[in-house]
């Protein structure tokens, strides 16, 4: 639920829909990057990325719709040696659409909501349409799995924005976001807990380490070091509602802890007697831990560059939530790698961290700022033979 791409961050957004300038833009950029519009489209590009612009046989999108925010990455397959895990993102867009608002109670996507997901999904369609996307993979995850009207809601979307999304169950969802995220993880390690806190679930999946495995492909390797996951029914949003987000007490934030520590108990117990070893860390991808790491940096605003690969220590996981605990809920809103979009949401995902690093001590936790999209990008690549 992170401000991946700069975008979604503030309050929520509104459009007429159809109309959106956002997505005639998004359609008048597709337009420039054919035809007469093209040399103007490309005229600081190096001859490189053009060069590997005429290599490319197919342009991959891969579509996140979670409980909270809605998330597109648009790629090519990058030459070997180089990219970010085998691709170069050529477009993206992330936005706080809160998709899964009011759901813990009434059981149903909302009307309001429906119609702020169905404007950010045109523009996702518009960008898709303007680069040319050949092969993509669209998911929803635990907003629409839990919703009683989930699938009248993605037949909806068919309808009215000709995108198919698909209901994606909680393995699939760990399974993409440890694809997407594993790369990460100290090779050197034994033991390491991945985990995504979204918005209405969090996943969690025991890595074991990679110097064993013996497996001919890196899809096997994946699959031999996952020992085992859970997906939890927690998350932000669903925390936040039920105890609240805008001022929370030490009292409250005790009590979100242990909530999310006593939904934990299942995969603990699986945990007890894996080996942990002295590298054990936690790899961690969500905006809870994005935004962590960008309080720890005294970011103004944030930046995917500084934050993803970042190592902080068990320490400076303290220091920052510790900071974040202090705000009032305008400070929140008004720091640049939070915003009003999600000042009510970030201090459940710290809550829930917390449970996870008291169940799991470790020295160290790594910050991905990766997860679900690029499992998915991987997955259509891999099936392509790149």
């Amino acid at each position: 639920m992170g401000p991946v791409d700069g975008a979604g961050i503030g309050g929520l957004a509104t459009c007429a829909r159809g109309t959106s300038p956002r997505a005639e833009a998004g359609a008048v950029q597709g337009a420039d990057l054919s035809g007469r519009g093209a040399a103007n489209a490309v005229a600081g590009a190096s001859v490189r990325a053009l060069a590997d612009r005429q290599r490319q046989q197919h342009t991959y999108a891969a579509l996140d719709l979670g409980t909270n925010n809605c998330r597109l990455l648009i790629a090519w397959a990058a030459p070997a040696g180089s990219g970010q895990d085998g691709f170069r993102v050529i477009d993206s867009f992330s936005r706080i659409v809160r998709l899964g608002q009011g759901l813990s109670r009434t059981g149903e996507l909302g009307a309001a909501a429906i119609e702020r997901t169905l404007c950010a999904l045109e523009i996702c369609r518009d960008k898709m349409r303007a680069r040319g996307v050949t092969r993509s993979r669209l998911i929803a995850t635990e907003a629409c799995r839990s919703a009683s009207n989930g699938a009248e809601f993605l037949r909806r979307v068919r309808a009215e924005t000709g995108l198919e999304l698909e209901i994606v169950d909680r393995e699939t969802e760990a399974r993409l976001a440890a694809a997407g995220s594993a790369s990460l993880a100290d090779s050197a390690a034994e033991g390491v807990i991945l985990f995504d806190i979204g918005g209405g679930s969090s996943e969690l999946v025991w890595l074991a380490g990679a110097a064993a495995l013996c497996a001919q492909s890196i899809d096997m390797a994946l699959a031999e070091r996952i020992r085992f996951w859970v997906s939890l029914k927690i998350g932000v949003v669903t925390l936040a509602e039920e105890f609240g987000g805008i001022e929370v007490s030490g009292a409250m934030f005790e009590a979100m802890i242990d909530h999310a520590a006593r939904e934990l108990e299942s995969f603990v117990a699986m945990a007890d007697g894996e080996r942990r070893g002295r590298h054990f860390h936690l790899l961690g991808t969500s905006g809870t831990v994005t935004t962590i790491a960008g309080v720890f940096l005294g970011l103004a605003r944030y930046d995917r560059r500084r934050v993803d690969g970042l190592w902080m220590s068990s320490g400076q996981v303290d220091h920052a939530v510790a900071r974040l605990r202090k705000m009032t809920y305008k400070e929140r809103a008004a720091n640049g790698c939070i915003g009003h979009g999600r000042a009510d949401l970030v201090l459940a995902g710290c809550a829930i961290l917390e449970a996870i690093r008291r169940a799991f001590p470790a020295d160290r936790v790594r910050i991905a700022d990766r997860g679900l999209r690029e499992g998915m990008l991987i997955q259509l690549m891999r099936a392509d033979r790149i």
